[in-house]
């Protein structure tokens, strides 16, 4: 009897003996000092490549990297065929590659900027062509994906009203009478006082609460104050975009107190949501997108299989007029010439470059590096510095120019693709790219991640088959089916399809859940007074 065809070894299994190169392991370019296990590789495993061989020498988790030829201590050491850090001792052919002998010193790196050096143009799709999808057209012309009616707290102390509006309306059988409202938000703040008056950190609260609210997902708002706080909502109407819309102001000091307060919210509520349930869907042009690109839990194949299929859907949203917006500065770091090199003018490049030593200045003020990112989680997924991390993260941005650089929650106006200065943060840097406009999220995550993100819808993509079986119920797409054989162009055209869907009223997984409220987080930058 004829014996079966031996099995490829699948992510999650071990390997030992004689196996291929190219089945238990990826190497992203030939100028590589390393590869990538897909698997676990046991010691003296022998990789055959290319009528070569090479003995693991140690337990090689999935995801983590060992070298495909000896590293002399101080060389450096290429990931994407660009450096990632030094050898801090030697490394030998089949040693793990790792926090144990690889280190970074901030600025050690000499990047060459080559301000618009790569720059070309988009091959945009016609205008005859471009795709649709049903979202709500408002009166200024923006264009959401959701319809919300949001409850704001103009600081931590009115934050427990807002609950207690935002909840009563949730599974209330009254929502029934407004279909074309997906639900009553509540944003409380973990801030709002204690803040030096008149500053510019408290000005970027204020520019970011004016953001949440004063946004196309959203067809109505109030304001919940307690009174006294350094956030006057006086000030968040008269110095934002709020000045425009008047909108009505609870406060708690002089309105009877917080249960009379609850009261008069709900009441409010109620009389927005039959304006608000007006409006209803129409076919609307894929320009419209405003795409906010972010990733949590990283490991090492977010820069293999989930990012940059993230990176091809971005290329189609801007061929398609759309804007796709990457945050993280922090995790830009180390490869921001790669985003310097593609920016459509030399002043739009030296304003990243500009950002980037604020955040050295900033870190070096606490005792800190940049590279004491990557996390602890990131780390045992197989990143082991910065350079590496933000590498894989601006493999979200694709490949087309970067047109400009904006501040936090600064409201993004220019199509193509756009970089928000964000901390690395999730939920805070989420929360700046939303409050700028971002009517769609789409999160990649390898560790794992149960983000939503209210008013946006957020699509999370799972960045390798374990972690999308363990966790199947949060994840809309399994781009693990990478290391299966589907294509890059195959899975960036589903997560496009997926986003179009979305933006059209499909629920994400997260929106399924419920999730979304709780990771409104503004960046808190100035001194607790």
């Amino acid at each position: 009897m004829k014996s079966a065809a031996p099995r490829k070894p699948i992510l999650g299994t071990a390997s030992r003996g004689r196996v291929d190169f190219a089945d238990v392991a990826v190497l992203l370019n030939n100028e590589d000092d390393v590869a990538i296990a897909k698997n676990a590789l046991l010691p003296r495993t022998l990789l055959e490549r290319e009528g070569q061989e090479l003995v693991i020498a140690q337990m090689i988790p999935p995801g983590h990297k060992f070298a495909i030829h000896a590293i002399p201590k101080g060389n450096d050491i290429r990931r994407y065929g660009q450096i990632i850090g030094f050898a801090s001792t030697d490394i030998a052919a089949g040693q793990h590659v790792h926090t144990q002998n690889v280190e970074v010193h901030q600025g050690e790196l000499d990047l060459d900027y080559a301000f618009c050096a790569d720059y070309r143009p988009v091959d945009m799709v016609p205008e005859a062509e471009r795709r649709t999808f049903m979202g709500y057209r408002r009166a200024d012309g923006r264009v959401g994906t959701r319809n919300y009616v949001a409850v704001l707290a103009s600081v931590n102390c009115s934050s427990t009203a807002t609950r207690r509006v935002a909840d009563y309306f949730r599974d209330n059988p009254i929502m029934d009478q407004f279909p074309n409202v997906d639900g009553v938000v509540g944003f409380p703040t973990k801030g709002g006082c204690g803040a030096h008056y008149g500053s510019d950190y408290l000005g970027l609260l204020q520019r970011t609460m004016a953001g949440i609210i004063d946004h196309p997902n959203i067809g109505g708002y109030i304001i919940l104050s307690l009174g006294c706080e350094t956030n006057q909502p006086e000030d968040l109407i008269a110095n934002t975009s709020l000045n425009e819309n008047a909108p009505l102001v609870l406060t708690i000091q002089q309105d009877g107190g917080f249960q009379e307060s609850v009261r008069a919210g709900i009441e409010a509520v109620m009389n927005l949501l039959p304006e608000a349930n007006k409006i209803e869907r129409e076919p609307i042009p894929a320009s419209e997108i405003v795409l906010a690109l972010q990733c949590g839990g990283s490991d090492g194949w977010s820069g293999v299989t989930a990012n940059p299929a993230l990176g091809r859907a971005a290329d189609e949203i801007v061929r398609q007029g759309g804007t796709v917006v990457l945050g993280e500065t922090s995790e830009v770091y180390g490869g921001e010439h790669l985003l310097t090199r593609r920016a459509v003018s030399p002043e739009v490049g030296q304003k990243l470059v500009d950002r980037i030593h604020w955040w050295e200045d900033y870190t070096s003020m606490f005792g800190a590096e940049i590279d004491n990112n990557p996390s602890p989680g990131n780390k045992l997924g197989g990143l082991t510095t910065i350079y590496e991390k933000s590498l894989g993260a601006i493999a979200k941005a694709g490949t087309t120019p970067m047109t400009d650089v904006v501040g936090y929650a600064e409201r993004i106006t220019s199509r193509g693709f756009v970089h928000m200065d964000t901390p690395g943060y999730d939920p805070v840097a989420v929360t700046g790219q939303v409050a700028g406009g971002c009517n769609i999220v789409c999160f990649t995550t390898g560790r794992g991640s149960a983000f939503g993100f209210k008013p946006s819808p957020s699509i999370k993509i799972a960045t390798n088959s374990d972690l999308y079986a363990k966790q199947e119920p949060d994840m809309d797409i399994n781009a693990g089916r990478m290391l299966d054989g589907i294509t890059l162009d195959e899975l960036g055209m589903e997560i496009f399809e997926q986003i179009l869907d979305t933006a059209s009223g499909q629920k994400t997984k997260s929106e399924l859940d419920n999730i979304g409220e709780e990771e409104f987080n503004p960046w808190i930058i100035g001194a607790t007074l």
